[in-house]
């Protein structure tokens, strides 16, 4: 039989601003609650998506009208750490908000740390080159990729993020990456589609059915700041882990989910979806009303896919291997 291990995936982590300032001021250990520390434990390695830089250096990127500019303190890379992150992705739009060095920076303490990187490096090569580790022995490769924004691209001797077409023909690059890693289970993490969406566009849904086809065994997206259903093989969006971001208070992008994918040599066959809350700079354990609230949320995201979310012990799960699921990650 297969050997099964377990990923757990982490929507949009946001170390800077307030949050960067507790950490100075209480620690590390302030901002992520003990019992979500307990969960990712479950896992034998950790990815998320890291929406922010670690530097103490740099400028705001002169970019006219862009509202939000994200900057940790190095100290920051010890939240990484007590999380148990395994790699994270760092293509998206704050990559490069204090510019060169700071993203110099985050890969330095990063992989001093021991945290594998994609999705942005010091040219386009090694912005694109995926992120490679072993889970009980076997190979995984992370491909980090985003659609926006494009002052941000790598290119020839250009720092910067894997830019990448997101659609229903991604780009040659993107599918060669998938292809490359002989042996490995490929996870894409795209950050893909506008913000604050209760469900995938028709183009982001394009898009993943193209990085299934090419061979990525998982698809991991994020951006929306909102949690969206999973389908076969892609959850679209794996909504926020940790910020200090204000609440809509309809999508309620303060509740969330920790994603736990089950996967063997076949691909993915169960996820199971633990609540969460972000308070103000910190994440614990959704109580039982904010538990109800997300899974009757996560519940409709995945019928609204062809896939049926139950509560189990408190966890939403999902089963990739029945007849309900959709194998190629398009939806209906």
């Amino acid at each position: 039989m297969p050997a099964v291990v377990t990923l757990a995936l982490l929507g949009d982590v946001m170390l800077g601003r307030r949050v960067g300032e507790r950490i100075l001021e209480e620690g590390p250990g302030s901002v992520v609650d003990a019992a979500v520390c307990a969960v990712l434990r479950d896992a034998d390695a950790v990815v998320a998506n890291l929406e922010c830089c670690i530097s103490e250096r740099g400028e705001r990127w002169p970019a006219p009208g862009k509202p939000f500019f994200f900057r940790a303190p190095p100290a920051a890379v010890e939240v990484l750490a007590r999380l148990g992150v395994t790699a994270v992705t760092l293509a998206n739009n704050h990559a490069l908000d204090y510019g060169y060095d700071a993203l110099a920076d985050t890969l330095e303490l990063l992989h001093a740390a021991g945290i594998r990187t994609t999705g942005a490096g010091a040219d386009a090569g090694a912005a694109r080159r995926p992120a490679s580790f072993e889970v009980a022995g076997r190979p995984f490769a992370l491909v980090g990729c985003t659609d926006h924004p494009r002052d941000f691209a790598a290119g020839p001797g250009r720092p910067g993020v894997a830019l990448a077409r997101l659609d229903g023909r991604p780009d040659a690059w993107l599918l060669d990456a998938i292809r490359a890693p002989a042996g490995a289970s490929v996870v894409v993490s795209p950050h893909w589609g506008p913000n604050m969406t209760r469900e995938p566009i028709a183009r982001v849904r394009a898009a993943a059915a193209a990085l299934v086809g090419a061979g990525a065994a998982l698809v991991a997206g994020h951006s929306a700041h909102v949690f969206h259903g999973v389908a076969g093989r892609v959850l679209y969006d794996l909504g926020d882990f940790l910020d200090d971001y204000a609440t809509d208070p309809v999508l309620r992008n303060d509740c969330g989910l920790v994603f736990l994918v089950e996967l063997d040599d076949l691909g993915p066959r169960r996820v199971e979806a633990v609540p969460i809350t972000l308070d103000h700079c910190h994440t614990r354990l959704a109580d039982a009303d904010e538990a109800a609230w997300i899974a009757r949320r996560f519940a409709t995201a995945c019928t609204a896919l062809g896939t049926e979310a139950r509560e189990q012990d408190g966890r939403l799960v999902v089963e990739l291997r029945s007849a309900a699921a959709c194998p190629d990650g398009g939806g209906r």
